[in-house]
């Protein structure tokens, strides 16, 4: 039976800088690869850092903050998404991890999932930005709503209260997903919001029968500093919210979770415990009524233009000039 050594990456971003924080994920990917890991999980949009201005600012008092953003935000792909690559490729690992993704003058809270052959293996945008974050990050589509077959076996992707989504969660299930990356963005929120981060991601991984390894960020005391210091804000609102872990199919933590500081969760996902809670509960099988209960779902990708070609007019116009004929 499949045995993978996951890790789930708790990392502060370099604050306001794209570039600095893709050192620091390169860096942690090959120091990674070293210990033999070959799937790793790091937080929402640490890439280049979590819009937390969002949250506590007043939208008409956001714009200095959000104009940094989109000028540090990700293009994909890029020579950023292609250094995650070569990272990837190098330690041999599959790689997930959350960015501000930047097309045209919007951007997206994006998941990039890399194989362990560095290719870029799946691009899936937040379907529904939550509350605050909608003043910053533009929908996404169903297409993202997938799982993708990868080095280390069968991965879905979901961001942050994307879990809250019922439906979002079954179209994973449904589709096979045997290790499940959830980010959330951490240091947000408190106390509270770490609790409900346990609860979201130890139900999905009961619900689907599958790994889920789960990555939040951390801001150091001198990053909350700079953030109160440039929006005003105290610092409950930048606090806490931490729960970097790995769950088991059956709900149980796989080793203590990461509620403060930098550090990893390592832990091998032995996917015959997979087939354990299945034999019991299969969502997708035996334990689901499909003549009762189906989900619709539109995966196809959507696009701002939809060209429609004057075929019937080009073809009326040939058969009215038919030599011969009478005009």
């Amino acid at each position: 039976m499949t045995v993978i050594k996951a890790a789930a990456v708790q990392l502060s971003p370099v604050l306001y800088s794209r570039e600095g924080t893709v050192d620091k994920v390169v860096k942690n990917i090959l120091d990674l690869g070293r210990q033999g890991v070959q799937f790793a999980t790091f937080p929402e949009t640490v890439v280049p850092y979590y819009p937390y201005f969002s949250f506590v600012e007043a939208p008409y008092k956001m714009g200095a903050e959000h104009y940094k953003l989109l000028d540090q935000a990700v293009t994909v792909p890029s020579d950023t998404t292609r250094a995650i690559g070569e990272a990837a490729k190098q330690a041999g690992m599959v790689v997930s991890i959350g960015v501000n993704e930047r097309d045209g003058g919007t951007l997206y809270n994006t998941q990039l999932l890399f194989d362990a052959d560095g290719t870029l293996i799946q691009r899936r945008r937040k379907i529904s930005p939550t509350y605050h974050e909608r003043m910053v990050w533009g929908q996404g589509d169903g297409s993202g709503l997938r799982c993708v077959d990868s080095a280390v076996g069968r991965i879905g992707q979901l961001a942050c209260w994307e879990h809250y989504n019922p439906l979002a969660r079954y179209a994973l299930m449904a589709d096979g997903e045997q290790i499940h990356s959830a980010m959330y963005p951490g240091s947000f929120a408190g106390d509270i919001f770490s609790e409900q981060i346990s609860v979201n991601i130890r139900q999905h991984a009961l619900e689907a029968g599958c790994f889920v390894v789960n990555a939040t960020a951390w801001l150091d005391a001198d990053q909350q500093a700079q953030i109160i210091k440039d929006t005003g804000c105290s610092i409950e609102p930048i606090s806490s919210g931490c729960f970097t872990a790995i769950i088991s199919p059956e709900g149980g933590l796989m080793g203590a979770p990461l509620r403060s500081g930098e550090g990893e969760v390592i832990a091998d996902l032995d996917f015959w415990a997979i087939d354990k809670r299945k034999r019991l509960m299969d969502s997708r099988g035996h334990y689901s009524r499909p003549e009762l209960l189906s989900l619709l779902i539109d995966r196809t990708p959507k696009s701002h233009v939809h060209e429609r070609r004057a075929h019937s007019m080009s073809v009326a116009v040939d058969e009215a000039h038919r030599p011969g004929e009478s005009k």
